[in-house]
């Protein structure tokens, strides 16, 4: 027999909840109010408890989850909440919570991760949690796809394994990145991002690795290498699809023997440092095809994270463009707000760049409206009624992604007049990564009318 704690401080959810996990051999508690909660935690046996996370002022779900891990450390808790964010997910993991679920919450989900939670043994509460550090400016989201980035930051972030980041451009990838090194313990070390993407394979080797004098010209001594300059800390490789199989062979010599051959060098350096690639690229397609070292992604990808699109999580949009209007009004000395029709517009566009694309499109209307209050005529025509039959034509099919992103780029292309910086700032992208969409997709970035 199962016994199970509903903790909520609505009493249609905690019976709801009741219905839905009923079965032969659970038998249910409620609590409608924290306090009660816990002195439930304390002197009975759960085998599960479910809280709402957001109980009242002086307690929280996070309070109920601790207390009963204190008195029942074999027991699951799963948590849920309407209002999460990275740092209470983080938490939550690191309190011992079995996982974490963002309302509304999906009917299928729930039942699956009750049954998960009353089979598997319930993790320990985290002994020596890193000092808290402030939130990652800009991840923000309240959406299920959020959530779940938050969930695996939060169980990266202790580990020590590499891990892999996936998403398309601009998703916020190196957010991701900065996150799970500000959280984890080699916080206060450094942080080391660099784009394998945009250096040439010679000079991005001895930025990586170092160089020893005299290795080439103009090396007229010793450099160390970022590998070596992020001792104790976490390098960013960005952009890891980029690099040539003769430096794939080399990364993978750091991640299984800890160490570095300065170009010109005799002997390794040990490094000490914890590696995160991002990539907007399939890498498992790069394997296939033999463009990617198999091995080198498999150590890559002991944990895989994988951003969202802002298609993916389109009800973040506000929370984004209030933030990004905030941030550019501050930046710009000007106070701005937006109209409900004009943030309806901005959240229907499809952003193919993503929360690069919208801040940088935020940034642009603070900048050049024409008073304190951004409108729907404030908008570029692409966003707004008069651009939607165009938008409209164009993804009314819904074909494969790459064939939407060549239609896309085409159509920017034109409305720019094959102006390539111009078109690169519309997609919210650099010039180089519209390069390799152009050659990807077989344009000719010389001819406008492409």
């Amino acid at each position: 027999m199962h016994r199970i704690l509903i903790v909520d401080d609505d009493r249609e959810t905690c019976r709801f909840m009741a219905e839905l996990l009923g079965q032969t051999g659970r038998e249910f508690d409620v609590a409608y109010d924290p306090d009660t909660a816990l002195a439930l935690a304390r002197t009975k046996a759960f085998d599960l408890v479910i809280s709402d996370i957001n109980l009242n002022a002086a307690i929280s779900g996070l309070d109920v989850l601790r207390a009963f891990k204190a008195a029942n450390p074999g027991g699951a808790v799963v948590l849920i909440s309407g209002f999460g964010t990275l740092e209470t997910a983080i938490d939550a993991v690191r309190a011992g919570a079995f996982d974490y679920i963002s309302k509304p919450f999906n009917i299928g989900e729930v039942k699956a991760i009750v049954e998960r939670a009353l089979k598997q043994p319930a993790a320990p509460p985290s002994e020596a949690p890193p000092v808290r550090q402030p939130p990652v400016p800009g991840l923000i989201g309240r959406t299920a796809a959020m959530f779940d980035v938050y969930k695996q930051i939060a169980r990266a972030a202790d580990a020590v394994a590499p891990v892999l980041i996936v998403g398309e451009s601009g998703t916020g990838k190196e957010l991701v990145a900065r996150a799970i090194h500000s959280h984890g313990r080699r916080a206060g070390r450094p942080f080391v991002p660099i784009n394998c993407g945009a250096i040439t394979e010679t000079l991005l080797e001895s930025e990586l690795f170092g160089h020893a004098r005299g290795s080439f010209t103009g090396a007229v001594a010793d450099a160390k290498g970022i590998f070596e300059q992020a001792t104790g800390g976490t390098v960013l490789l960005d952009e890891i699809g980029e690099t040539s199989p003769a430096l794939q062979v080399k990364l993978l010599r750091v991640l299984e023997e800890g160490e570095v051959r300065p170009v010109g060098a005799s002997r390794p350096v040990k490094v000490d440092v914890r590696i995160v690639a991002a990539t907007n690229v399939d890498l498992e397609r790069g394997v296939a095809e033999q463009r990617f070292r198999q091995d080198l992604y498999y150590r890559l990808s002991v944990i895989v994270i994988h951003v969202p699109s802002l298609r993916e999580r389109r009800a973040d949009i506000p929370l984004l463009v209030e933030q990004f209007l905030a941030n550019a009004s501050a930046r710009l000395g000007r106070t701005v707000a937006i109209t409900p029709a004009a943030m309806e517009a901005l959240t229907r566009h499809t952003w193919l760049g993503n929360v690069r694309e919208l801040e940088n499109a935020v940034e642009r209307l603070v900048l050049f409206s024409r008073g304190a209050l951004v409108e729907v005529a404030d908008l570029p025509a692409v966003m707004t009624g008069a651009g939607a039959p165009v938008a409209q034509q164009i993804f009314a099919d819904l074909p494969p992604l790459e064939e939407i992103e060549r239609r896309y780029l085409v159509h920017v292309l034109k409305s720019v007049r094959g102006n390539r910086t111009r078109a690169a700032e519309v997609m919210g992208i650099d010039r180089r990564t519209l390069y390799r969409m152009a050659e990807r997709f077989g344009i000719d970035l010389k001819d406008e009318t492409t």
